[in-house]
């Protein structure tokens, strides 16, 4: 089980660090690893997330989660992505863009880091509203209850999230943002950038969660009325268009954790120049990270440990609102990535052994 879960990324670890050692030696080997270690420990409640939502998918769109979805995750948001910041802040094309990160990567970190203040904008917001979205949804299973009772019972008002997120999102324009960190410790009014970056991440969010939750509702009513006509003893009718109902629920959910990843993977991508600013490097080390954080949430999946450890989606979204936080400081103060991880890691155990303590007391009353 654990093989097969975890095979790929061996073999990519492998391929990886000699990949390294050819490009730069035992130094650039070092590097990799470090980049490896720090992106999985940045992203281990991405894991958990996924894994929520991935348990609602066939077998069929869990492998296309980690094959095309990978393609995605380690070329398109740890190679591609950087550069194409460089595109648009420095108003380059690509083939430009990339014949700068390979050529003066002094300045392309600089360009990057200039472009943070949009990033953690547009990055903060649709994870905020992830963790909005979750504590203001009224759950029978309740971790922190004294906290959240009260915030169920607010979450019925209409549009609440969205007003506290947009609420957020201004305060941190007009603090934040006017006085934004950039390279070599100056700081620039960047509020109007990070308001526009900051309601583009609102709109991604529901555009993107809207149409997979939506298919999703249509999927289970579809569910509801086969099994209906079964207890009937009836033919099912339109066996078709389950299928493809099935289908475009699938698709927009996949459309969604690879939004939800891109998200995830800015404060990693952004990290990586603390400790490298060679574009390959940074695409080895962050690409294996990855390819373990793919793995990790099949894992989860397959092993059935969000059922059993049931506060563990709790601790994960927590991770996310804190995250999120900490991407809208960083706007304008430098918070090294390790308080990150940290604090991630913090959560989630913490919600692991809260689940722990349950599975027990229920197994002893």
């Amino acid at each position: 089980m654990l093989l097969r879960t975890f095979g790929w990324s061996f073999a990519v670890t492998a391929l990886g660090l000699v990949a390294a050692i050819f490009y730069g030696g035992w130094t650039a080997f070092g590097i990799v690893a470090i980049l490896s270690i720090m992106e999985i420990s940045l992203s281990f409640d991405n894991a958990v997330v996924n894994a929520g939502i991935l348990k609602k998918m066939n077998a069929f769109w869990q492998k296309i989660f980690l094959t095309i979805g990978i393609l995605i995750a380690v070329f398109g948001m740890r190679l591609v992505f950087p550069v194409v910041i460089v595109a648009i802040s420095a108003q380059l094309g690509p083939i430009e863009a990339v014949d700068l990160a390979l050529t003066d990567k002094d300045r392309y970190q600089e360009l990057v880091t200039d472009a943070h203040p949009s990033i953690a904008a547009f990055g903060g917001m649709f994870l905020l509203m992830i963790f909005l979205d979750f504590i203001f949804e009224d759950r029978d299973i309740k971790w922190l209850a004294w906290l959240e009772r009260p915030l169920a019972k607010l979450g019925k008002v209409d549009m609440l999230s969205v007003c506290i997120a947009l609420i957020v999102l201004l305060v941190s324009a007009i603090t934040f943002g006017a006085h934004a960190h950039q390279h070599g410790g100056a700081h620039v009014d960047k509020a109007e950038t990070v308001l526009l970056a900051g309601i583009a991440g609102l709109i991604t969010y529901m555009i993107v969660g809207g149409l997979s939750g939506y298919f999703e509702d249509k999927l289970e009513e579809e569910e509801e009325r086969e099994h209906e006509e079964e207890e009937r003893a009836a033919r099912t009718g339109k066996p078709k268009s389950a299928v493809a109902l099935a289908g475009k629920a699938a698709f927009f959910m996949f459309l969604y954790l690879e939004v939800l990843d891109a998200s995830f993977s800015f404060d990693g991508v952004i990290g990586a120049f603390a400790i490298t600013n060679d574009i390959v490097l940074m695409a080895l080390g962050l690409g294996i990270g990855a390819m373990y954080v793919r793995s990790l949430t099949v894992y989860l999946v397959r092993q059935g440990t969000l059922d059993d450890y049931v506060y563990l989606e709790h601790g994960a979204h927590y991770a996310i609102g804190a995250l999120a936080v900490i991407l809208l400081v960083t706007i304008q103060y430098e918070i090294h990535e390790i308080i990150t991880g940290l604090v991630g890691v913090t959560l989630i155990a913490w919600s692991f052994f809260s689940s722990v303590r349950r599975n027990r007391a229920l197994a002893a009353g």
